[in-house]
């Protein structure tokens, strides 16, 4: 950066440079070098050449904005939604989708053989339609004195405003033609300034809508929410506070995976990408290779997205889960699907797992899907029940690398990594691994 004075005042200039541009990172961000530094450039694509201004340095990289694009690649597209580069939900709608693949299919490839010394074969990615995808939304609630309207949305990246939405292309269809309608009756409803947040779930059975309220609602809001629901199809479920959820009309929601009805609470965890987790769990049995004759472990297990499938073709599954709700949720979806090998224990995985009941047993395969922490707590109790099989679904490639290192040194091989492409135009780079004993 150069600084330039003058009499009463300081004024800064920004460096501007012609780059062009190797990589994309997950972020939808630009990767080039300049000066032997790494420049990550918003906006820009692999193989342009641009006209950048640099806006940050730092000591190992620089971060720019683009002034001008000298070139343009074949891949880059013209973003569905208006809000893009406003709202924070997407990073990469400018990138076609098979360029989003690639490049974090590499940067997994990259980053798994740079921490564990291992070179694993590429596999084609997992997944689903482009758009329409997302069956689960949080929007942000808040209204506007000035406007005397409720805005409604999804927050600025790096930001706590709100960009008032009009229309979301990744929400699934069902849920996407009931922004505005939803709008519409928020407004009407006297409570409008004291609202939360609207959460949206598509579940088989139909739309679910969660309000949050921060006040009471009066028999007239109610009916006019009730009405909205009968007139829309849709389940409602109030929220008066963090801890309970009343359902106002509807159904109880469920989602269907491997021929099965998994009933969940709208503020159950599911996976939001609907035609992903049927791939992923498809994927997941295949390659554990489950014999009826064996035992599996399921760790994280959720209500049983992994654990039911896995009952229909072991001789007993066991599912450890932080979430007490969930693992009552699970118990519930065992005993629905007259799933009797399936049992499911409560217990915080982070913490010593040695003395658990369930952690005594022998079992053949494990599979663990953990949150973005990983699973350092558990992984010296995976490898010392030293199963055939053990299949790690990652939402974070940081803390797989470091977990795999585990495995490996217990003598297991890294034998194939696949990218779920679970949250399209956004930097989430989810994947599944899978590990073999070495005889």
């Amino acid at each position: 950066m150069a600084l330039f004075y003058s009499p009463g005042r300081r004024v800064a200039t920004r460096q501007i440079i012609t780059v062009t541009i190797n990589d994309l990172d997950p972020f939808g961000q630009g990767v080039a070098r300049h000066n032997g530094k790494a420049i990550f450039i918003e906006g820009a694509l692999p193989g342009e050449q641009a006209e950048v201004q640099i806006t940050e340095e730092k000591k190992q990289f620089s971060r720019a904005r683009v002034k001008r694009l000298l070139t343009t690649s074949p891949e880059r597209v013209d973003a569905r939604c208006p809000h893009f580069g406003v709202c924070g939900g997407c990073q990469q709608q400018h990138a076609s989708g098979a360029l989003q693949q690639r490049s974090k299919s590499a940067a997994l490839q990259r980053m798994i053989a740079r921490e564990t010394g291992q070179d694993v074969a590429p596999e084609a990615v997992i997944a689903g339609p482009e758009y329409g995808y997302r069956r689960r939304a949080r929007l942000g609630l808040q209204f506007l004195p000035r406007q005397q309207k409720l805005a409604m949305g999804f927050r600025k990246a790096a930001s706590a405003e709100l960009v008032d939405i009009q229309v979301c292309p990744v929400l699934a269809p069902e849920l996407a033609s009931l922004l505005q309608p939803l709008r519409i009756c928020l407004n009407s409803l006297k409570a409008v300034r004291r609202l939360g947040h609207a959460e949206l779930v598509l579940a088989d059975n139909g739309p679910v809508l969660v309000l949050r309220h921060l006040d009471a609602l009066n028999e007239g809001d109610t009916a006019l929410l009730h009405n909205f629901g009968a007139k829309a199809g849709l389940t409602i479920y109030l929220a008066p506070d963090s801890d309970r959820l009343i359902k106002l009309c509807g159904e109880a929601p469920y989602y269907q995976v491997d021929d099965l009805r998994l009933a969940f609470s709208p503020q159950d965890f599911i996976q939001v990408n609907d035609a992903v987790n049927r791939q992923m769990v498809a994927q997941a049995l295949e390659w554990l290779d489950v014999q009826p004759d064996e035992r599996v472990l399921d760790l994280f297990c959720g209500m049983g997205n992994f654990t039911l499938p896995l009952a229909r073709r072991a001789k007993q599954v066991t599912g450890v889960e932080g979430v007490a709700s969930l693992v009552a949720q699970g118990q519930y979806n065992a005993q629905s699907n007259t799933l009797n090998n399936a049992e499911f224990f409560h217990h915080n995985l982070e913490e010593d797992v040695t003395r658990q009941p369930w952690a005594q047993r022998g079992f053949e395969k494990v599979l663990l899907d953990p949150a973005r922490a990983g699973a350092a707590g558990v992984m010296a109790q995976i490898a010392k029940l030293a199963p055939k099989r053990v299949v790690y679904v990652s939402c974070n490639p940081t803390t797989l690398a470091r977990d795999s290192k585990v495995l490996l040194a217990a003598g297991y091989r890294l034998e194939r990594v696949r990218m779920l492409d679970m949250f399209p135009h956004t930097g989430h780079l989810e994947s599944m691994a899978l590990f073999t004993l070495v005889s």
